[in-house]
């Protein structure tokens, strides 16, 4: 019986392989580059000859959110275009943590991931697509570390300030497929929304903050191990150019409105985070950002704000995370968004779980909010 084969030499990929036996493996999980951070994986499968794999990927007590294995299924794919969940178990007791993945390939190679990925490729894609359309403007605000162009598209005549950001931690990566539906929905001359937001809007979207940890399949640094979303306060450009960048920007055009778009790996719902804690907190600004929750809650099943983190006490906000920095530095509502590895319990999928459909739809939901938000 032929060992099956396993490989993570592209873009995006992390996994190591520790021993091979026939259709079994034992894993583990590559830690970003200069950090300790290790949740996000990779790989492909050769060789399985319809049998069943079963992968055990392992030492996750030690990963970055250990919670995040109870109840998480791994996507799988076989033409890297559809993306389902594969049968699998978290054991916390067994080798540091192990999670074991079971899956029977129809045919050929097979791909798992942590969350759908988002290629580079897709991403260059996503970019020349979108700066050809009309009333589009392409810019560059900066490169990464190892050089990779910041991208942003700028869409939209109307005052308001808006900026749309994502991929500051690269290993989530429903926050790009978010980007395409929004960047679907704005640039399509038939959608009403659309056309009234690009009137009232001044769009600012950087599809993808850190290029290099999504090349280099980190899941929350870039390439010299620094996560991005705490480096607002003093961002430079040593350590975090892809901040500075962005937010020298920000300084240039002002900022009205502001979403950072993430995905949680531990709980299983959509929800936002707020700028609760800021030293020039008002109660205007908080219920601008209640009233957009309200809002979104009730166009989408998909959001609800029972569930999400703390809140920050007064005058106790961290102000090295963008949210925080930019409602502080602008005065302006500024949001994180957070989707689910796992699936959104409220409304659960059993072939997909979360997925980049579900985050694409919710792209449009968020754009329409805004646009009755707004309006009201």
């Amino acid at each position: 019986m032929t060992d099956i084969r396993i490989n993570a030499a592209f873009d995006s990929g992390n996994i190591e392989v520790l021993a091979t036996r026939g259709a079994t493996a034992r894993l583990a999980i590559r830690k970003d580059r200069e950090s300790d951070f290790f949740q996000w994986f990779h790989f492909r499968v050769d060789g399985a000859d319809d049998r069943e794999l079963e992968l055990k990927i392992t030492g996750l007590e030690a990963s970055a959110y250990p919670g995040g294995w109870p109840g998480y299924r791994a996507a799988v794919s076989q033409d890297r275009e559809i993306w389902s969940r594969a049968e699998s178990h978290y054991d916390p007791r067994e080798d540091g943590g192990t999670l074991t993945i079971r899956h029977r390939p129809e045919a050929g190679p097979c791909w798992f991931a942590y969350f759908a990925p988002y290629s580079m490729e897709r991403h260059h894609d996503l970019v020349a697509a979108t700066a050809g359309c009309d009333g589009v403007e392409y810019r560059c605000l900066g490169t990464s570390v190892e050089g990779q162009p910041v991208d942003c598209l700028v869409i939209g005549e109307g005052p308001k300030q808006v900026w749309l950001y994502a991929r500051q931690h690269p290993g989530e990566s429903m926050a790009e497929w978010w980007m395409e539906g929004a960047l679907d929905m704005l640039t399509d001359p038939a959608d009403p929304h659309a056309r009234r937001l690009r009137q009232l809007c001044r769009f600012h979207i950087v599809p993808n903050a850190n290029p290099d940890g999504s090349c280099r399949g980190h899941l929350r640094t870039n390439a010299v191990g620094v996560n991005l979303n705490r480096e607002w306060h003093e961002p430079s450009a040593a350590r975090s150019p892809e901040v500075l960048a962005i937010r020298n920007a920000m300084d240039e055009s002002g900022v009205d409105f502001a979403m950072d778009v993430h995905g949680d790996e531990a709980i299983p719902h959509v929800f936002l985070a707020g700028f609760e804690g800021i030293p020039s907190w008002t109660d205007e600004l908080g219920e601008g950002y209640a009233r957009y929750r309200r809002i979104l809650e009730r166009r989408t099943p998909d959001f609800q704000t029972k569930r999400g983190y703390p809140v920050a006490a007064p005058g106790r906000a961290n102000l090295s995370m963008s949210t925080n920095q930019v409602a502080e530095r602008f005065g302006c509502v500024a949001m994180t968004l957070e989707m689910p590895f796992k699936d959104n319990d409220d409304l659960p999928c059993k072939a997909q779980g979360w997925s980049p459909d579900r985050s694409k739809l919710l792209a449009r939901e968020c754009l329409a909010a805004l646009l009755e938000w707004l309006q009201d």
